[in-house]
């Protein structure tokens, strides 16, 4: 009997996979499993919904602050450089959305445009705005294009401004964009890209939405954090996000009290950027409990940083 419930469950889980395979987007289990070790709230469509407040805090972080944590979780692949830029200067965060755009052959195009079809997504309209529909506040649209420059721009000035008023935010395309200099001076949009053409997409399709992607040397899931700035882009795991804010922002903290104390002059400069003494921890607790601005980090946190401190 145990054999044969194995079984039927067995062979019910290789059906949702290969119904699954034959659906543009991803199902709410899928997207879920996938993202397994988030353990808090999630959005409707199953991705992690990271505190809007741990995505602020996360744009004071470094490039080299989130490399050195991710790598030292055992996550080696998590940053891709070399960007085309469309507002340098600015730091970008937020929930990631995936697509992923293959070159078009007309047995695959009228397939998924059946699957889109039977999905409800629109019929009017080029297919790649399908992954532009389900935006919401505070995601990023991620997408691979495989680096295709001419005729592959998947947007333009028009669809920018449809994700900002969606989102917030920009877009990370491993391809292109077409009016660059109209999307430049849209308020609150930006966009990392290998490129740039005045050329309309042509002869591509998107085969997978909030799937996995892979964005150059990254591979990205749906749910992933987006730290972006002129130095490179990060995709972060869900799970890891509180934790390297917490990190990284503490480390930041203590920098800055320690400038505090070297200006007072009231302790020896070794005592200061050395081992620190109950008092001075004591002074830290202080400090941090006045900070004018909102921290991700908790007491228990605090706690925790100080107790490893000898």
């Amino acid at each position: 009997m145990m054999k044969k419930t194995l079984l039927a469950v067995a062979i019910a889980l290789a059906g949702s996979y290969a119904t699954q395979a034959q659906r543009i987007g991803s199902s709410v289990e899928y997207v879920t499993e996938l993202t397994s070790k988030w353990k808090g709230a999630r959005l409707p469509d199953g991705r992690p919904n990271v505190p809007d407040l741990v995505l602020e805090r996360l744009q004071n972080c470094t490039l080299e602050q989130i490399w050195g944590y991710l790598g030292n979780k055992g996550y080696r692949n998590q940053v891709e450089k070399n960007w085309v830029i469309l507002k340098p200067g600015e730091t970008m965060t937020g929930r990631v959305v995936t697509a992923q755009f293959m070159p078009t052959r007309p047995d695959l195009d009228s397939l998924i445009r059946k699957q889109g079809k039977a999905e409800g997504r629109s019929q009017k309209g080029g297919i790649n705005i399908w992954p532009i529909d389900i935006l919401t506040k505070g995601d990023i649209y991620v997408a691979d294009g495989y680096g295709k420059i001419k005729d592959g721009t998947l947007i333009g000035s028009s669809l920018g401004n449809a994700i900002v008023g969606k989102t917030g935010k920009g877009v990370i395309f491993y391809g292109s964009v077409r009016d660059m200099q109209e999307l430049k001076d849209t308020k609150g949009f930006n966009a990392w890209v290998k490129g740039h053409d005045p050329s309309y997409i042509k002869d591509m399709t998107p085969t997978s939405i909030n799937a996995p992607i892979r964005i150059g040397e990254v591979t990205v899931f749906p749910g992933d954090v987006v730290f972006a700035n002129e130095y490179g882009v990060v995709f972060i795991p869900a799970h890891l996000v509180e934790g390297l804010v917490s990190a990284s922002e503490m480390t930041a903290l203590r920098d800055e009290f320690e400038r505090v104390l070297l200006q007072q002059g009231k302790y020896p400069s070794g005592e200061i950027h050395g081992d620190w003494s109950v008092k001075i921890k004591d002074e830290f607790r202080a400090w941090v409990g006045k900070y004018p601005k909102k921290l991700a980090i908790t007491q228990k946190d605090l706690d925790a940083y100080l107790a490893k401190e000898h």
